[in-house]
């Protein structure tokens, strides 16, 4: 594999770790754990992994000899910055605890074990990619695991290659069904542990034990350096607003986080939409208001910061996907038969009076999106939708109204973005260096204790890395149940933007000044190499909750 410069110089990067996994290691058992929400259902459904303890690691004084043991890894879902380093933690603490012990990467995500696709990852192949970005070590993929069959076929292969553990590296998704099969092989006594690692940019997957997720700083930074280069553009230019939708379907936490980071005059906080019952129309307004403030002070120009599952916030919006998805669902043969060039008069008719208001106020891109890009499900795909595109034009014909009733003097011209891929396979800043390998190690500690069903965990990560605590929580106690293709399942819940956290209440006390000054910041590229405050510093939204 060829190698940039950067690169070369980064694979001499040793990760720093918490002190507790440097020598001896001593296992610590905390209180016993129960699920955030429905416990008697959750206990039920993991009667093996149910009420497991909290565990800690500290250092230790008893040599302990560890037999040798085969390990398996897999990465899950959407890329994150980072992986690679948990592999690399992962595949440096089984062979500190035996040399003979050997580490199986399953190719291409959870379908690598279940087709019985892999490789063994030796020295030479992990160390080609430490610190690297990407998940190209072992590729991913998002074959769910949640059938016995599947489990069966996966317990062929790790029975063949002597596995005892696995660890599943991925987000709440994915995580879910590491639990599920951690159930699955306790209850059949299979003697096959499943250690989860949390991953994902969009920063869904924390909690009090689970500060963070890895590659959300590294993503963050991405996009925030490049928000900062449009704004810079934007305030040597000063003729056009840019629209920029950022990746976070299910929570707001990268456009929060950037926000933070580069003062944008605005940005729209979809569980704050949700919370106020705003309309797609109120938003519009809000927006407008901002720049008809900047206009006819002669400041025809600035950035909105959108997040990519803004429109599945809008109550009103939700309410006419849903309705499409079932009626579109039920009269699927007759739609395909309506003529391409009526399907939208077709379709607006068919809906309820509110419905059809809405979807007849829509741009004819959007609408289309909203009726002919469809998942495998017959559900409309919601990331497909030009959510930017769609708020620039709605407020360029509200400016346009309220230019004509007097109300607005400036000028509008609209650049639409979508920050999204570019920063899912940066390489890792150094806090997801670090934290990544740590958890690596952390899930190798959970392994020698013989431990299942369980997420690895490093917390106070604010701090010196040496004083960082290693752990492990068990996955059950992140569980509810929730309604999924019309059946209840138990499911890692996610964590939204706390609207009364101190993340959202910095911004809170900021976005007035932002969206009528010009107070942007430039934070430039990530730094490698340097003085700490400039290379380690974690995202604002941590050192403001950890604070």
């Amino acid at each position: 594999m060829s190698k940039s410069a950067l690169q070369i110089e980064r694979a001499k990067y040793q990760p720093k770790m918490p002190e507790s996994l440097k020598g001896i290691v001593r296992i610590v058992e905390g209180k016993k754990t129960e699920s955030v929400a429905d416990r008697e259902e959750i206990e039920k459904l993991f009667p093996n992994t149910y009420g497991l303890n909290e565990i800690t690691f500290e250092q230790g004084t008893e040599q302990i000899e560890y037999s040798e043991i085969n390990v398996g890894v897999i990465l899950s879902g959407g890329q994150a910055p980072g992986g690679h380093n948990v592999i690399s933690g992962l595949f440096d603490g089984i062979k500190k605890l035996n040399g003979k012990s050997r580490l199986y990467g399953f190719l291409m995500g959870p379908a690598g074990l279940v087709e019985h696709k892999y490789i063994e990852l030796t020295k030479e192949i992990v160390d080609e990619y430490r610190n690297t970005g990407g998940f190209d070590i072992i590729g991913s993929g998002r074959t769910k695991l949640e059938y016995a069959w599947q489990f069966e076929k996966g317990k062929e292969i790790l029975d063949a290659l002597n596995i005892k553990a696995l660890v599943i590296i991925g987000g709440d998704d994915s995580n879910t069904n590491a639990c599920i099969l951690a159930e699955y092989y306790a209850e059949n006594h299979y003697g096959i542990n499943v250690i989860g690692c949390p991953k994902t940019i969009d920063g869904d997957l924390k909690n009090e034990k689970i500060e963070t997720s890895f590659g959300f700083d590294t993503a963050c930074k991405v996009y925030s350096e490049v928000i900062g280069n449009i704004q810079r553009d934007c305030n040597s230019a000063r003729k056009y607003w840019h629209f920029i939708k950022l990746m976070g379907r299910s929570a707001s936490h990268i456009a929060l986080e950037c926000a933070l980071q580069v003062h944008p005059n605005m940005c729209l906080v979809s569980e704050e939409i949700e919370e106020k019952n705003q309309t797609l129309d109120n938003i519009v307004s809000d927006i407008a208001a901002v720049v008809a403030l900047r206009g006819n002070k002669g400041n025809n120009f600035g950035t909105v910061l959108i997040p990519e599952g803004l429109i599945e916030f809008i109550p009103a919006f939700r309410d006419l996907i849903r309705e499409l998805n079932e009626f579109l669902s039920e009269n699927e043969a007759e739609f395909k038969m309506i003529k391409k060039s009526e399907q939208i008069s077709y379709i607006t008719k068919k809906l309820s009076e509110e419905n059809s208001i809405l979807y007849a106020s829509l741009p004819e891109t959007v609408a289309r999106q909203l009726t002919l890009d469809r998942d495998p499900h017959g559900n409309v795909q919601v990331s497909l939708i030009e959510t930017e595109k769609l708020l620039a034009e709605m407020v360029a014909v509200k400016l346009s109204e309220w230019k004509k009733a007097g109300k607005y003097r400036g000028e509008f011209a609209a650049q639409t973005h979508f920050f999204g891929y570019e920063g899912r396979c940066a390489a890792p800043s150094n806090y997801d260096a670090d934290y990544c390998y740590s958890l690596g190690y952390t899930a190798s500690n959970l392994i020698a204790a013989n431990k299942t069903g369980y997420m690895a965990s490093v917390t106070k990560t604010t701090l010196p890395a040496d004083q960082w605590i290693a752990g492990g929580v068990p996955i059950t106690m992140m569980m509810n149940l929730e309604r999924r293709h019309g059946e209840y399942k138990p499911v890692i819940k996610k964590a939204l933007v706390d609207l009364e956290g101190k993340p959202f209440n910095t911004f809170l006390k900021s976005r007035d000044l932002w969206s009528e000054e010009t107070d942007y910041v430039y934070p430039g590229p990530i730094q490698y190499f340097g003085p700490s405050a400039v290379c380690d510093q974690p995202t604002k939204t941590l050192q403001l909750e950890q604070s």
